[in-house]
């Protein structure tokens, strides 16, 4: 097994490098020149769009809740494990080159959000589904690309992401707690007792919630994603402002090691090809965009215009990147070459060993909570879009929601407990072959966001703060929306 995780994680890399990462940045460049810079001219907008999201929800799921969803998914164990890991092996230049791919990647967000909303459907209990699959069998009329991608997000999303979510969390909890060196219960397989704790505790909060459906995740994620995101946020601002004397050294140092030929900091890796790698690797994989995976929330929204969605889930990939991936990168730099360079630091443990350095080892404990809550919102996040391309697939059928419902609980248990190494490789091949798929879409389809776009700037040029986007007959659109959700 250890062999055939290697090989994959060899696939994964080599797809990462000459493909997927090359091919998401030239689609990004190209949706932003086609907007004018839609992620720059409207920031200010998408900040208002999300003060006024939480209203107009008409007993569907408001567009802040959608946004909350996404937001839940892409600010997870990526932006602890994946940054600590562009840091270790691409140097903090890295995190200059997350922050290009966080811009360009937020015009793609707004594309394949927008466009998730021109196509999405009623579902039979008055609330809404769509995305990528949605999108392709609408928009391109390609219900065979449509299917393959559906597929892929499906068992992806219900059982790969789910599981090494859970894996990463329990690990973690479980080394916090003290339990990973106990003795093994005789009849469970090898496991101590703090696994099987943590696995019970994963199951009963994941069941808790998935159960009750998609509007249960709305309403939990609502609240518990800006939460945790804004306890993060404060912890880093803390250890920044008390050592604010290396603040301004740790951003030129970010500047200066993203154009570096070799290695300007003992410990890390690094030089300009390690940097742009690895920060583009880390930076896509954190912030989802181009990955098809938040258009399946973005489209659950509730919204007067397809835009008003589209702006906000950009703004969620500044979030999770520009603030959120940042803070952890700080983080890390101001502790040091004694943190980098310790004996047992690797990803999953250095964002906590940094933390731990500057405030204390009473820091440890809190870090595993917030670690476990940031892989469960990604875990019932992962649900959310499971649900959405089952939909596709199945029509709608009940008993297929139910599914998802219990593969999902099921999943999450297991990753608690087993050995995931192959998974954990096989997961970025099954992302790569989401994102370029998705992608061919969004560069297919890119006269619906530029019409939508231009129709929402439109109707405010002459006055109106709230536009209303009209499906048919709407003179900015390539053709009539099909359905009667835009009628």
């Amino acid at each position: 097994m250890d062999a055939l995780a290697a090989h994959l994680l060899t696939i994964a890399d080599w797809i990462t490098a000459h493909i997927t990462m090359w091919v998401l940045i030239a689609t990004g460049l190209f949706l932003t020149v086609v907007t004018r810079g839609v992620q720059v001219r409207h920031l200010g907008d998408m900040v208002r769009q999300v003060g006024g999201s939480r209203a107009g929800a008409e007993g569907g799921i408001s567009s802040f809740q959608a946004f909350a969803i996404s937001l839940a998914a892409r600010v997870g164990v990526g932006n602890v494990f994946g940054v600590a890991a562009a840091l270790l092996m691409g140097g903090p230049g890295a995190i200059f080159w997350m922050w290009v791919v966080a811009l360009v990647g937020m015009a793609t967000a707004f594309f394949e959000a927008t466009l998730a909303q021109i196509f999405k459907v009623r579902a039979a209990d008055g609330s809404f589904r769509g995305g990528p699959a949605f999108y392709m069998a609408r928009g391109m009329r390609n219900r065979a690309m449509a299917g393959v991608f559906a597929t892929i997000t499906l068992v992806t999303c219900g059982f790969v992401i789910t599981s090494v979510q859970s894996n990463a969390v329990a690990g973690t909890l479980v080394a916090a707690l003290g339990g990973g060196q106990g003795s093994a219960l005789p009849g469970f397989g090898g496991l101590t007792a703090a696994q099987l704790v943590v696995a019970g505790l994963v199951f009963v909060l994941t069941a808790v919630v998935v159960f009750g459906g998609i509007r249960a995740v709305a309403r939990v994620t609502e609240w518990m994603a800006p939460i945790m995101a804004m306890i993060y946020i404060v912890l880093v601002f803390i250890i920044c402002v008390l050592n604010f004397g290396q603040f301004v050294d740790v951003v030129i140092e970010i500047f200066s090691s993203a154009f570096a030929p070799e290695p300007l900091v003992g410990g890390l890796g690094g030089g300009f090809l390690a940097a742009v790698i690895n920060g583009t690797k880390r930076g896509l994989f954190s912030n989802e965009a181009g990955q098809g995976t938040a258009p399946n929330a973005a489209a659950t929204a509730t919204v007067s215009h397809p835009v008003q969605q589209g702006l906000i889930q950009s703004l969620g990939v500044f979030v999770d990147t520009i603030i959120v991936c940042t803070a952890t990168a700080f983080v890390i730099l101001i502790a040091g070459p004694d943190v980098w360079m310790a004996e047992g630091a690797d990803p999953s443990t250095l964002t906590t060993l940094a933390i731990s350095h500057q405030l204390g080892g009473w820091t440890v404990l809190p870090m595993a909570i917030l670690i476990f809550v940031l892989a469960y919102s990604s875990i019932i996040a992962a649900y959310v879009y499971t649900d959405v391309n089952m939909d596709y697939l199945t029509g709608g059928r009940r008993w297929a929601s139910w599914t998802v419902r219990v593969v999902s609980v099921a999943s999450a248990t297991a990753g608690a407990v087993l050995s995931l190494d192959v998974v954990w490789n096989a997961v970025d091949i099954a992302m790569a072959i989401m994102t370029l798929t998705n992608l061919v879409a969004l560069l297919w389809l890119f006269r619906w966001g530029v019409g939508a776009l231009r129709d929402y700037e439109a109707q405010r040029a002459d006055g109106l703060a709230e536009p209303v986007f009209r499906g048919r007959g709407n003179p900015y659109l390539p053709a009539d929306v099909p359905g009667d959700v835009w009628a």
